[in-house]
């Protein structure tokens, strides 16, 4: 029986932090460790802890190389690590890009980072795309990337919950059709402009719950206020788990309304998947790495950025039509889970990194 492959995983940012980036290195580190010996060095912490826990990771692994076959980084920050192991070390080094990681327009960052830190990877995974389609326009050669998409959970069964239960659980009165939004709540989103511009255009019967913490969210709270949509549009903040999983299981439709925003970029979009896995119909926007998740008509609906009338279009279509919209959920549910569970996408990772390995023995 062949050894397990042997993987050092290290993470600047992992859960209990919460973000795009930790809860997708936890689900590959997880999904990984299912069929590889996975070992996890991961920050847990915010703030100054940093950049002494970036040189007990190198430190870490200088002294620990024997025991690994392999090097996976959890983001491109990260990627000055493979610079200074690169000097003392022939063992392969992957590196898990997202689009801020390439965008980040700081000029040092620029210089030091992209220039010459990231291209010293043997191979970039990029979450999207845009995400390759953004470096290779800032000089980082193409053969270096490799385009891996994110993945999701899918739940065997899902939960049963009820409108009822989220009115009772939240202490908010929800009387017809409810949109969700969910994730950090920055500007790219979209969210102030889907209320601005959509949901005071809709029906007054229909709700919006946005659920997320961010530098957005007071904009946001005040474009409610506003446009006085206070008794239709309610924003949470950041919720639990399980008012998470009870907002995907009662929601209509899941909106992710993202706009162009410069110096900024959704790599991705894991959101979007984890919406569908649990049936739950998506539109969203058509811009930089929202299509490598949604496949138009599979697992969701891609409309044009700010088109405010494409929007309220696919939203009354869908509100309007139920059975439709539940089989709708229900096809999008199983192309996810056909196409984009962790188990498939962790077996992605597996054969990539297998590939570097052998091209460095």
């Amino acid at each position: 029986m062949a050894a397990k492959m042997r993987i050092l995983f290290i993470s600047r940012t992992y859960p209990p932090i919460i973000g795009g980036i930790e809860k997708q290195n936890y689900d590959i580190a997880k999904s990984l460790s299912e069929i590889a010996d996975v070992r996890i060095l991961a920050n847990t912490k915010r703030g100054i802890i940093l950049p002494f826990f970036a040189i007990y990771a190198l430190f870490y692994a200088l002294s620990h190389l024997k025991n690994f076959d392999v090097i996976l980084l959890g983001d491109g920050a990260l990627s000055i690590l493979a610079y200074f192991l690169k000097l003392f070390t022939t063992k392969p080094v992957a590196c898990i890009v997202h689009g801020l990681d390439i965008t980040y327009s700081n000029q040092v960052y620029q210089n030091l980072w992209i220039r010459k830190f990231i291209k010293k990877q043997d191979k970039l995974i990029a979450v999207g795309n845009e995400t390759i389609r953004q470096g290779v326009s800032r000089g980082i050669p193409p053969e270096k990337f490799v385009f891996v998409p994110n993945g999701v959970f899918v739940k065997e069964n899902l939960p049963h919950y009820t409108k009822e239960d989220l009115q009772k659980t939240l202490g908010i009165k929800i009387e017809g059709p409810l949109l969700l939004s969910l994730g950090r709540m920055v500007r790219r989103k979209g969210v102030a402009w889907f209320i601005e511009n959509v949901m005071r255009n809709l029906a007054d019967n229909v709700f919006y719950i946005i659920a997320g913490d961010g530098p957005e969210k007071q904009n946001i709270i005040d474009k409610i206020n506003k446009l006085n949509l206070n008794g239709r549009v309610f924003c949470l903040g950041n919720v639990d788990d399980q008012i998470k999983e009870m907002l995907f299981s009662t929601a209509d439709l899941f909106i992710q309304s993202n706009i162009k925003v410069a110096g900024d970029m959704e790599g991705f979009g894991l959101v979007v998947l984890e919406a569908a896995s649990y049936g739950l119909p998506v539109i969203a926007s058509n811009i930089e790495g929202l299509p490598d998740a949604i496949v138009d008509g599979k697992n969701g609906i891609l409309v044009d950025e700010k088109n405010a009338d494409a929007y309220k279009e696919k939203i009354q279509h869908l509100l309007q039509d139920k059975c439709m919209a539940k089989e709708f959920g229900r096809i999008a549910r199983e192309f996810v889970s056909n196409n984009f569970s962790w188990e498939i996408i962790a077996r992605k990772y597996y054969a990539l990194l297998q590939e570097l390995i052998k091209k460095k023995t």
